[in-house]
């Protein structure tokens, strides 16, 4: 029988954790070198008290990965045998996206620290730039029909495991919350967590200390030759109805296709102007697509953020 699951960071509701349907909760513990969750001891102890299974994810900044790796494992150095170790590979905040060597160098360390292989979260369409991990890692692919899919029957669709030989889990919800399906079972589970089955002590571990966080870099703004004022962002947008994508951010600028409801844009910087909000979508060739998002007078979206 598969284990369905949830994956929570701090903005994370405790509802999500205590969900009947969630078997597992996999938290996330730290990203890049500056950051730890503060929630992550009361998100683990919470999932642990109703008797879940458990897992915790390092969020990829994109610096050293051995670096990386270090500052994960000694933050969560505690609960090392008691969860599932995963590494959250995706383009937003990562210095290093793209480069498919970096992941291996992570996990080749945190299997040093700790005799430990993480698991991989990863979109479909990168798993090739994690794909020199597939003979020792397993791989956790996020594809979902629509981000309205709130339910926890799975969609009827294929999801490529690319050069893995399977999946061993696979995120198909991220619309209200992370749902997630992991084809092995608890013994599967407890497996990945502690594979040389060494004793676990009993006693509660002590609580990973948050690290100061940065402040966060002001996002980088400009002004195109239009003299429309863009702000630097990077996330993905998902139709909720036909929205026409353009080669200039006007309602006059040229088609280039009409996006049906349900279509997922990557964008890289944001708009406000002539009574919508504008994403930028990078094409290739350095060219760019443009759409509208939002209703800037009533501030109605067209879709959901990710």
């Amino acid at each position: 029988m598969p284990i369905y699951a949830v994956d929570v960071y701090s903005e994370s509701n405790d509802s999500i954790i205590r969900d009947p349907h969630a078997q597992a909760v996999i938290v996330k513990a730290t990203q890049n070198t500056g950051y730890v969750n503060p929630k992550c001891n009361h998100q683990w102890d919470l999932a642990g008290q109703l008797g879940k299974l458990r897992g915790l994810y390092h969020y990829a900044g994109g610096s050293n990965p051995e670096t990386e790796a270090q500052y994960f494992i000694n933050n969560i150095k505690n609960y090392v045998g008691q969860g599932i170790l995963a590494l959250d590979w995706e383009k937003a905040q990562n210095a290093s996206w793209g480069d498919p060597t970096w992941a291996k160098r992570f996990v080749i360390e945190v299997h040093r620290l700790t005799g430990v292989w993480p698991i991989i979260y990863v979109q479909e369409s990168a798993l090739w730039q994690v794909a020199n991990c597939a003979d020792v890692c397993g791989v956790w692919v996020a594809k979902y029909y629509s981000m309205q899919w709130y339910s926890w029957s799975l969609p009827n669709m294929s999801v490529s495991s690319g050069a893995f030989a399977f999946l061993t889990g696979w995120q198909f919800t991220g619309g209200d919350m992370d749902r997630d399906v992991f084809f092995l079972d608890e013994a599967g589970w407890k497996k990945l967590a502690n594979p040389e089955n060494k004793k676990v002590e009993e006693s509660k571990p002590s609580a990973p200390t948050p690290a100061p966080t940065p402040e966060p870099a002001k996002p980088k703004s400009w002004t195109d030759s239009v003299g429309d004022t863009w702000t630097e962002e990077n996330g993905t947008f998902t139709t909720n109805q036909a929205i026409n994508l353009r080669w200039g951010a006007k309602q006059s600028s040229s088609l280039i296709a009409t996006l049906s409801a349900g279509s997922e844009v990557k964008y890289d910087a944001y708009s406000r102007h002539d009574g919508y909000v504008w994403l930028r979508q990078p094409r290739g060739n350095g060219q760019y697509g443009y759409l509208v998002c939002r209703d800037a007078n009533t501030n109605e979206p067209f879709g959901t953020f990710k």
